[in-house]
């Protein structure tokens, strides 16, 4: 998302540092003066209960009227602030654990949230003064984030260690402070002690990103099945931000690859129109099993039905029409996958393909043009891959991309390279 919520802290030497805060409570400390600032870590075997303030671990002589650091995890990090409150405290900052990127919280407490190296930063100037101040300020919401978005810490990652054939994640979609309808059942925080009641909240997580698109496509497509929906999404998603650069990953700062945001990130007004799409029944997902060589047993399982057989299945896993190709290429070999295109836009219509480059192989479409005669027509192509030498030994990330004058319905394409034994 290209929203912020911008809150800060300056500490006693002049060092101003950029955090996150969703406080907007009665209490508020004055930016004109410095506040006495604590840290309570290091100091024995209750070290970490101290610096990441659990229930129990403050005493009011230590903390009252001042400004506690404390350190992420354990518990909730609202529950951090409850905590300090009780204690006396008059704010709180809170400390990433790892990593710079920061979620926002309702606090009870003037409270901001700041980044692990910022962290570290302000603990350092605690140990190094005798007396360290510190205050806190707010400023609201900011809109225009740049850059923006990025691949939240908390995103579900890949490679899928189960099929590598079939990549994930799918797609990637905002996650990350989401404004949400909320329940008047409960506090934003969801502790019992926070007696707050909001109608909306800003709320982070993969249960955020899940429902923005999929009921707006099923309202405007009301026929298609969850494969169509999943093909729209991965097909039109977009994989640079709003700088015009790769999509960056939170968990590492650098630039994310297809483990990290699988297609990229949903574009909603394209999903509704995406040309082509790689449409899956019933029996197409129990032909993939079946190249999964279950058992009869496992197969009842997963299709609820001790009737199916395995008399059709793919010839390999990678054969599943899904959106995304992911090939394994050892050396010296040959892989061969194949797709179908179902025509969903002008009756008429003729599509052409382009393929990224790759070091380590060389990547064959055929047919190259794809000419469609009339609506829902179902058209094939295959995708060879013939591995070059020397061996690559990392993932290679591109993309397959049909275009026609409208349309660009782009595939994201995996190739590892195993060692041979």
């Amino acid at each position: 998302m290209d929203r912020d919520f911008p809150a800060f802290v300056k500490l006693g030497d002049g060092l101003n540092i950029t955090g996150i805060s969703l406080y907007g409570g009665r209490r508020s400390l004055s930016t004109r003066r410095q506040y006495p600032l604590v840290y309570l870590g290091g100091d024995g075997s209750a070290d970490h209960r101290k610096s990441q303030c659990l229930e129990g671990a403050l005493k009011p002589d230590d903390v009252a009227g001042k400004i506690v650091l404390c350190d992420e995890g354990f518990v909730p990090r609202e529950k951090k602030g409850y905590v300090v409150k009780q204690a006396g405290a008059l704010g709180m900052i809170l400390a990433n654990a790892l990593g710079e990127e920061l979620t926002a919280d309702s606090h009870l407490l003037p409270a901001v949230n700041v980044g692990a190296a910022e962290g570290k930063a302000i603990k350092e100037y605690v140990k190094g003064s005798p007396r360290p101040t510190a205050t806190l300020a707010f400023a609201g919401t900011r809109l225009g984030l740049r850059p923006s978005p990025v691949v939240a810490k908390f995103s579900s990652r890949g490679p899928n260690i189960l099929t590598s054939e079939i990549l994930k994640p799918d797609v990637v979609g905002p996650g990350v402070n989401i404004l949400a309808a909320w329940s008047g059942a409960a506090s934003p925080s969801a502790m019992p002690e926070d007696h707050r009641r909001f109608r909306f909240n800003i709320i982070s997580g993969t249960s955020m990103s899940c429902p923005h698109v999929a009921a707006l496509l099923r309202a405007r497509h009301p026929n298609w099945k969850p494969a169509a929906i999943r093909s729209a999404l991965m097909t039109t998603a977009y994989v640079h931000d709003n700088t015009l650069q790769p999509l960056k990953d939170a968990a590492t700062g650098a630039a994310s690859t297809h483990y990290a945001h699988g297609a990229g990130h949903i574009n909603p007004s394209k999903a509704l129109d995406p040309g082509l799409v790689y449409d899956l029944g019933r029996q197409d997902y129990i032909n993939f099993l079946c190249t999964l060589k279950l058992t009869p047993y496992q197969l009842k399982i997963f299709t609820r039905s001790s009737n199916e057989s395995c008399r059709h299945a793919l010839a390999s896993p990678g054969d599943l029409n899904y959106p995304a190709i992911s090939a394994s290429l050892p050396a010296s070999s040959q892989l061969t996958v194949h797709r179908t295109v179902t025509n969903i836009a002008a009756p008429v219509s003729t599509y052409h393909v382009s393929i990224s480059p790759f070091k380590g192989a060389a990547v064959e479409v055929e047919p190259s043009t794809l000419r469609f005669t009339r609506k829902k027509q179902k058209l094939q192509y295959s995708v060879t891959f013939i591995a070059k030498s020397p061996q690559q030994t990392s993932p290679e990330f591109g993309a397959l991309i049909w275009t026609d004058r409208t349309h660009m319905v782009r595939s994201p394409v995996v190739i590892t390279y195993p060692a041979t034994v």
